[in-house]
């Protein structure tokens, strides 16, 4: 960690991307360390899961954990041997059955689900307990951003909430303005004011800038720890996403996205929060990248 430069959310040029911290990791992580980086990239994994149910010829990225050879293996023994296999999360053998009897369905959307499904293990089964509070600080984000959009659109709150835990509990118990999570959660107010922002691309930004204090606070005094590492490699992941999208090209792409899930009255995955987290909420619940 002391070797490596400092970031923050406003550089334009990287001097270290993710690959090549991923190698140098490789080299110097323990196996336990090693495994709490492995649900990093595992939403990678699920990603390129579902580009391969939709279509067994697509491309897929290198940025998971497992090669081409281990995704088939996955979905191939997943649906002809019907049980879980026990060489990857069994929530993965879990959404390759079910993709089979939900796609085309109406309100089902897979990259949501199998985000939520993702988020669900993370918080579960992560040895680090920061990293586990990171998984669901972001499906409660998700899943308070939904509502709030889902309210201010006249839509059913409980349609598009995913998930089981005290947010959404608060979420479908009260009616008041921020649902009487600001007393509980600091950051309920900062997400009230991200809601109202007009531009998708700085709405976009402002969740970032959260997420990322939010990394910076729980890392703070185990600046040397793997959750250290963990939260380094979040911030590189968020500075490659934007340095994808310079802001003539960003604005446009948020803007369609946002017109597209009008049209299908969704949210955008982004703020999604079932699928992240089911009940499709995937990019914004069920309606959530």
């Amino acid at each position: 960690m002391s070797g490596l430069p400092d970031i923050n959310l406003e550089d334009t040029k990287m001097e270290v991307g993710i690959p090549e911290l991923r190698e140098e990791l490789e080299l110097s992580l323990s196996d336990k360390d090693k495994s709490i980086v492995f649900y990093f990239f595992l939403q990678n994994d699920c990603a390129n899961v579902v580009k391969l149910l939709k279509n067994p010829n697509a491309e897929i990225s290198n940025d998971g954990n497992f090669t081409m050879e281990q995704y088939v293996d996955l979905i191939t023994s997943a649906k002809e041997m019907n049980f879980n296999v026990h060489r990857y999360p069994a929530f993965m053998s879990e959404f390759v059955r079910s993709y089979t009897y939900n796609n085309g369905k109406e309100g089902f959307f897979p990259e949501d689900e199998i985000l939520y499904q993702f988020y669900q293990y993370a918080i579960k089964t992560c040895p680090s307990k920061m990293v586990r509070q990171w998984y669901k600080l972001n499906l409660d984000i998700t899943n308070i951003l939904t509502a709030f959009l889902a309210r201010k659109n006249g839509w059913n709150v409980s349609n598009h909430i995913q998930g089981s835990n005290e947010v959404t509990e608060m979420i479908l118990t009260n009616n008041t303005k921020d649902f009487n999570l600001t007393a509980e959660y600091d950051y309920v107010q900062d997400l009230m004011r991200i809601v109202e922002c007009e531009d998708p691309v700085e709405k976009e930004k402002r969740i970032d800038v959260l997420k990322w204090q939010w990394l910076e606070e729980n890392t703070f005094f185990n600046i040397f720890s793997i959750d250290a590492v963990f939260a380094y490699l979040c911030k590189l992941n968020m500075l490659e996403r934007w340095d994808k999208l310079d802001v003539e090209t960003g604005q446009e792409t948020f803007r369609q996205i946002i017109e597209n899930l009008r049209g299908e009255a969704r949210v955008p995955q982004e703020f999604q929060a079932v699928s992240p987290y089911n009940k499709s909420e995937a990019g914004y619940n069920k309606s959530e990248k």
